[in-house]
């Protein structure tokens, strides 16, 4: 069992994610960050590397992935501070990112190298499970879970696919469009996680514009996991990281108020 799976082998536990940009606000406050998931109750943190062209992010991880570029950060170097990151925390950490940068770096190379960095998954959005044979065959070797994506448009034959393929588990996109914080979740949320949990024996995490307690709740309700960036990320725009752990912690205890 990987690392990322055992976080959904405990009983009635709901898992808790974070998506920061790495590099943005800045280096230091990526380092400074993620230990503060962790330590207000984050299960695993997803770490984007940054890209020119995001194409499934909202304006808020937009802007981050921009000024992270122009802050100079690579993938070389988001590997590099995520096995600097891996060192003080002992939460799963996953890549976020595009099939271009995987592509660039080598995808043998790429994936050796966070298996080195303490990195334990990969989510790709923009990388069909159809296309995905040979990075599912590497990832593997090197005991990195491929997490694929689901939108509430895919068809029956797509969610079979990703339910044969996907591991560690699977990201369910609660709307159609890209992240960012939303006043409200669709009403056919429900109804989209039970048409996947009825063929998935895979965790299902929901992502995509959740921003509130409140929404936490309710998602971890109906699903294994509940995936929260946009918000977190604009808090950290602030300045003020405490924020942002005191909003983990309302986050935590609201997803597990749902079990009650």
């Amino acid at each position: 069992m990987t690392r990322i799976a055992s976080i959904f082998n405990r009983a009635g536990h709901r898992a808790l994610i974070a998506y920061v940009t790495v590099g943005y606000p800045s280096i230091e406050d990526t380092l400074k960050v993620v230990p503060l998931l962790a330590s207000n109750g984050c299960d695993i943190v997803e770490l984007g590397i940054p890209f020119s062209d995001p194409m499934a992010d909202g304006a808020t991880i937009q802007k981050a992935s921009f000024y992270a570029l122009k802050n100079g950060i690579t993938p070389k170097l988001c590997l590099d501070l995520a096995k600097e990151i891996s060192q003080k925390v002992d939460i799963p950490l996953i890549f976020m990112t595009y099939f271009n940068p995987v592509f660039s770096y080598g995808l043998e190379e790429f994936c050796d190298a966070c298996t080195r960095s303490g990195v334990d998954g990969l989510i790709i959005p923009d990388l069909p499970p159809d296309e995905g044979s040979q990075l599912e065959a590497i990832t593997g070797r090197c005991s990195l879970d491929l997490i694929y994506l689901l939108a509430p448009t895919s068809a029956e034959e797509r969610i079979r696919l990703v339910v044969e393929r996907a591991r560690g588990f699977i990201y369910l996109v609660s709307v159609t469009g890209v992240t960012g914080t939303r006043d409200s979740l669709p009403l056919e949320l429900g109804a989209f996680v039970s048409r996947v949990r009825s063929v998935a024996k895979q965790p299902l995490c929901v992502g995509f514009g959740i921003s509130t307690p409140g929404q936490a709740r309710r998602v971890s309700r109906i699903a294994d996991g509940v995936i929260v960036g946009s918000r977190i990320i604009q808090l950290m725009e602030t300045g003020d990281l405490a924020s942002v752990g005191n909003f983990v912690k309302e986050l935590r205890h609201a997803v597990d108020e749902s079990d009650r």
